[in-house]
């Protein structure tokens, strides 16, 4: 008879649900009722309303029960739960579960299935198929298979990611470097960390690719410090990935050298700008840089640069395991692939949700998601972050795809989604984002350092009731100014949930805005 194997959840939301407390039980009546099993810790698969969601191998299927308490664990062992037997919280095979059959995992594919620190078995499950064919191309020929891929830059602002290769690769230099955005600080975003977590190895693979394709053989990933369990265990992943050659100064046995070092930031969240990112990282206050140069021709240490997201960079293996057309096969109009989405705020259904570029905001919301947590009527999302747009139930037919919410004044962002019920106050979101801006500005340029402070102020005075008319137009107008002079996108941004609250919740800031009014 084969060894039972139990898998269990090692990810930040797993470990804050309690899957530690929840292992440490499971080891306990093991070893008291004299079972000789094995524990496996996975990352999550992102279903957080049923964690920890503790999954078991049965006849080389998986079984998962959950969300398992400490409390549940001795009755799960008298129903043979080892056995994959029915319990309360038998939720049967992963993958028919509606959450996770309704997704197309690519990025994702391994995340709570894998061993997260095992190479072994990351190759089992397809890992560095991608550098195997990337190890058989000309520098060149990776990059125009990224280019043709359709991939775009995951952490917001959608630049493609093989023109920005392209670039660097094309830019002459004795030294070039490849920077992961892992400073992941936007509100309702999880993905970049759930990576780092649960398939460390993917990035690390990603990476590799891009290093060989532009001629880098150095890397840094940037990884906030308030997500220490994601620099313990990307660290540990290096280790394991130098042990077995798959980087160094001969990646895989070939000419060609590559390494990752992991850098800790601060928490600055104008951080996430890829200029501010290179300042911190050369030792320097993180400050925003004018462009040009780009980073492309003048980066990280006056190099040329490539700086992509966590997502971007580890959806290259699956770009050159499969080929360029099938990945751009998923998708809508210029969104190319998939994307992994994040539900979270007043959600019933919180969690990682990835699909091709193309589902619909309501379906998303209502559908996958389960609508508020609360079972109030949803009044609005914001999709992108603190500095994303507030979309109201009138604009839930817009699909998920970066054009067509710039078309409606949105951003994709990251893709965090972030559900209100019909309690919020839509003037009190907008003064969150002024004073959000405030408190996170570099302070570089004037419409971002004094313009948010400004904002405060006047919604302050919109709230008391003072000169209300007057008071909307003079916010409106600081608005445009905030998004055509801010030197990045943090005062840039800021007017996008401000400008969205007055537009669809005129109501809540004791008259119509000018715009509202005329639409």
């Amino acid at each position: 008879m084969s060894r039972p194997r139990i898998f269990v959840p090692r990810d930040a939301g797993a470990l804050a649900a309690g899957s530690d407390e929840v292992e440490r039980v499971l080891v306990a009546t093991l070893r008291r009722r004299g079972i000789d099993a094995e524990i496996i810790r996975t990352g999550s698969r992102g279903l957080y309303w049923l964690e920890p969601m503790i999954e078991i191998a049965v006849g080389g299927e998986r079984i998962a029960y959950g969300p398992v308490g400490i409390g549940d664990v001795e009755a799960l062992f008298d129903a043979d739960f080892l056995d994959g037997k029915p319990h309360p919280l038998r939720l049967g095979a992963p993958d028919e579960i509606s959450f996770l059959k309704r997704q197309t995992r690519l990025t994702f594919a391994r995340c709570g299935i894998v061993d997260r620190l095992s190479l072994a078995d990351y190759r089992t499950h397809g890992g560095y198929r991608g550098l195997e064919r990337a190890l058989g191309l000309d520098p060149a020929e990776i990059v125009e298979e990224v280019v043709r891929s359709g991939l775009r830059g995951r952490g917001g602002a959608g630049f493609p990611t093989g023109i920005k290769w392209r670039t660097t690769a094309q830019t002459d230099a004795p030294q070039k470097y490849i920077v992961c955005n892992a400073d992941e600080g936007d509100s309702g975003t999880f993905a970049d960390r759930m990576i780092m977590e649960g398939d460390p190895f993917v990035l690390i693979e990603g990476m590799t690719i891009a290093g060989i394709a532009v001629g880098a053989t150095k890397g840094y990933v940037y990884i906030r410090s308030e997500y220490p369990h994601a620099i313990e265990t990307f660290g540990r992943a290096l280790e394991i990935a130098r042990a077995e050659r798959t980087l160094g100064p001969r990646v895989a046995g070939s000419s060609h050298a590559f390494d990752i070092e992991v850098c800790a930031g601060a928490g600055a969240y104008v951080c996430g700008e890829e200029t501010a990112l290179l300042e911190s990282l050369e030792g320097k206050r993180g400050m925003v840089r004018s462009k040009p140069p780009l980073p492309a021709h003048r980066g990280l240490f006056g190099r040329p640069t490539v700086v992509n997201n966590v997502i971007s960079l580890a959806s290259v293996p699956i770009v050159l395991a499969e080929g360029a057309a099938s990945y751009g096969a998923l998708g809508m109009g210029r969104s190319r692939g998939t994307m992994p989405i994040q539900l979270a705020g007043n959600i019933r259904h919180g969690g990682l949700f990835e699909a091709g570029f193309g589902v619909m905001l309501g379906e998303l919301v209502d559908d996958i998601g389960g609508g508020a947590a609360s079972g109030r009527p949803v009044r609005a999302v914001q999709v992108g972050g603190p500095l994303g747009a507030y979309f109201p139930r009138a604009l839930f037919d817009t699909p998920f795809d970066y054009e067509a919410f710039a078309a409606r004044d949105g951003l994709i962002g990251h893709g965090g989604i972030v559900v209100f019920d019909d309690t919020v106050d839509m003037a009190r979101q907008a003064r969150f984002a002024m004073e959000f801006c405030a408190i996170e500005s570099c302070g570089k340029c004037t419409p971002c350092r004094i313009g948010s402070t400004r904002g405060v102020e006047i919604i302050d005075r919109i709230t008391r009731g003072e000169n209300v008319t007057d008071n909307i137009a003079l916010i409106e107008d600081l608005c445009a100014t905030m998004k055509f002079g801010s030197l990045c996108a943090l005062g840039g941004f800021t007017p996008y949930p401000v400008m969205s609250a007055l537009r669809h919740f005129p109501e809540d800031f004791g008259a119509k805005s000018g715009l509202a009014a005329a639409e």
